[in-house]
This record gives structure tokens, C-alpha cells and sequence, in this order.
């Protein structure tokens, strides 16, 4: 109890803190991630952490760099939230069409250890398909809910690895980069911030990476109605993690209108003094504008974001809390666009 007790006060001090926070802490333990196989048929469990298979899931449907018999081939890929379960399904390449996935989908769920209640996709290029195939496939299941977001970390994440392992072992490999290319939507001008995201203070914070990592202070378990993503295991644990803070007297309140959101990244955009929230598939509100001072700050809080391939985080509280929790508190990843 004294150990969760001191973690929740670390937590504080680094929303009101302008420098890094570094308390002591366990050594992270390490996790040896599995490699993927190129069969695409089969699903896959993966035991990587104790956490239980989500039933949010994640998904992507549309070709890949690899051509058999002068065609394109084409996956439907779905990950659960936690990177834990994932099924790779092979679909006809002259016949990828609302019905085919919606059939590829329903087959996936049939087949899964847990059922879904969310299912996301990001990939604006299936917009239309998808929405009407997953709305198939959400009419039969009134507890079934899908979305269009960017907040979508699983399945970028398998994606890469998949670009990286499976795709260029496989017979046909084009050596099309196309999964950076293709799976983020670009900025949009942001519109004005709704009064429910409102904070009173913003500020750019620090974190010790090695705090949100296996074994650091910052858990699914103390971050409010916040969410943790998966963190590869290559980035340097002595980094510094950047993020924002915002500081309200109505914390609970702003934080359950963020997790609405479908909260994808913060921007901190120096050259046209904007700090910006990216939510949903194509969606960005503008949270505050950039004096001179805070346009050196928001330099470094761009450049330590890709030091660290895009990882960030956005943290809800009061001003005053001392010692207590978070109301929310997102770890993100800013993926890259064309």
C-alpha cells in the first residue's frame, strides 16, 4: 500500500512540475516479444503480460507490398487493444468488396477467445467499405460499437512489424514502405476546442520512460479513465518521456469529455504557434496558442516526441491535488504521414 500510496504522489508532482520528475523505481522487467509467422490464416495468442485479451479491438483491411499471380495481395488484419490476440486473414484479391470482409469479420469473431464490444479502423481509404461491412456486422450485435480513430496504437504497431518480419520473406515482395504512406490521415486546421475540453493552465511536462514501462509507477491501474499503449521494447528507458499537462479545477469532468474523443496525439506546432489535440480519423481542435517562450518549449517537446518514435502523453488534473491520482492520463504515439 505505502508503494501505490508514493507512486500516486510522483504522479502529481509531475503535472505541477516544469522540469523532469524522476522518483526512484523498480527496474523494468522486459518482455521478449514473439515473432510473427507468415501464415495468415491462423489466429494468434500471445501471453506477453498478464493483462487480460481486450475486448476493444483494432483493424485493418487493404493490400499489401506483396504480388501472387500478378495480383495484389489482400489481408484483413485484427489485433485486441492489449497486442495480445491478432488474426491475419487472407481475402481474394479480385473480390475484396463490404460483403467479403463483412463474411472475413464475422468469421474472425466466430473464431475469437473473446468477443469484441468496440472495433476501430483508421485507414481513411476504406472508409465507406468498412463502415458499411462492420455496420453488418454491428446490426446483429447490439453491444458492438464501431468507430473511425486514429487512436488505433495495436495495430500500427503489428503493421510495422509485419513491413519489417513477414512481408519481405514472402514470394512477390514489391518493397512498398506503404504502411506509413497509407495509414495516417493528414492534419487537419484545427477547429475550435469544445467548452467541455477546456482547461484553465497548460503546461509541457516530463516523465522518465522508464515509468510508463513494465514495471514503472504509471499503470492501467492509477491512470483515471486514461489508457496505456504498448511500448517497444528498443526505446532507451533513461529517456525523458515529453508530454502536456492540463490543469483544471474541473479534472473529472474534462477528462471523461477527452476519453470521448478518441484522443490520438497532441501536436505542439512552433511554426504556427498551436498547440493542437488530434481525436478521431480526420478531427483536430485547437487547445491554446504559443507565446515566444512556450515556442522553444514546444521545439522540445517535437523533437523529444520523435526521439522517441512518436511516444507521448497528455495528463488531466487539478491544480491543486497533491498526492492523489490523476483524473486521466493518455499515453499516445503520433504516427508519421506522407
Amino acid at each position: 500500500m505505502l508503494q501505490r500510496r508514493r507512486r500516486r504522489a510522483a504522479i502529481a508532482t509531475l503535472v505541477v512540475a516544469t522540469t523532469a520528475w524522476a522518483p526512484a523505481r523498480p527496474t523494468p522487467t522486459r518482455v521478449r516479444q514473439r515473432r510473427e509467422s507468415t501464415t495468415l490464416q491462423n489466429p494468434v495468442a500471445r501471453s506477453a503480460t498478464d493483462r487480460p485479451i481486450s475486448t476493444e479491438w483494432e483493424l485493418d483491411c487493404f493490400s499489401r507490398p506483396v504480388v501472387e499471380d500478378g495480383k495484389k495481395l489482400w489481408e484483413l488484419l485484427v489485433v485486441d487493444a492489449t497486442g495480445q490476440w491478432r488474426e491475419a486473414v487472407r481475402l481474394p484479391a479480385t473480390g475484396v468488396n463490404s460483403v467479403a470482409v463483412r463474411e472475413a469479420v464475422e468469421g474472425v469473431i466466430a473464431r475469437a477467445p473473446v468477443k469484441p464490444t468496440v472495433i476501430r479502423f483508421f485507414r481513411m481509404q476504406m472508409r465507406n467499405m468498412l463502415t458499411i461491412a462492420l455496420g453488418g456486422v454491428a446490426a446483429e450485435r447490439p453491444t458492438l460499437r464501431v468507430v473511425s480513430s486514429r487512436a488505433t496504437h495495436a495495430i500500427y504497431d503489428w503493421l510495422e512489424e509485419r513491413e519489417r518480419d513477414v512481408y519481405p520473406q514472402m514470394e512477390g515482395y514489391s518493397g512498398a514502405p506503404q504502411v506509413v504512406r497509407d495509414r495516417m490521415t493528414a492534419p487537419t486546421t484545427p477547429a475550435r476546442l469544445p467548452e467541455a475540453l477546456r482547461g484553465e493552465q497548460y503546461a509541457f511536462v516530463t516523465l522518465p520512460l522508464a515509468e510508463v514501462q513494465p514495471g514503472g509507477g504509471v499503470t492501467a491501474e492509477n491512470v483515471g479513465v486514461g489508457k496505456m499503449i504498448n511500448i517497444k521494447d528498443t526505446l532507451d528507458p533513461g529517456a525523458m518521456l515529453p508530454g502536456v499537462a492540463i490543469l483544471t479545477r474541473r479534472a473529472d469532468a474534462l477528462a471523461m469529455s477527452l476519453a470521448s474523443t478518441e484522443l490520438a496525439s497532441v501536436r505542439a506546432d512552433s511554426t504556427q504557434r498551436q498547440l493542437v489535440l488530434d481525436v478521431g480519423l480526420d478531427e483536430s481542435y485547437l487547445v491554446a496558442r504559443l507565446d515566444d517562450s512556450q515556442r522553444v518549449e514546444a521545439a522540445g517537446f517535437e523533437k523529444a516526441k520523435t526521439a522517441l518514435d512518436g511516444l507521448h502523453f497528455i495528463v488531466v488534473q487539478r491544480p491543486d491535488d497533491d498526492g492523489i491520482e490523476p483524473a486521466g492520463f493518455w499515453l499516445l504515439r503520433e504516427m508519421g504521414g506522407a
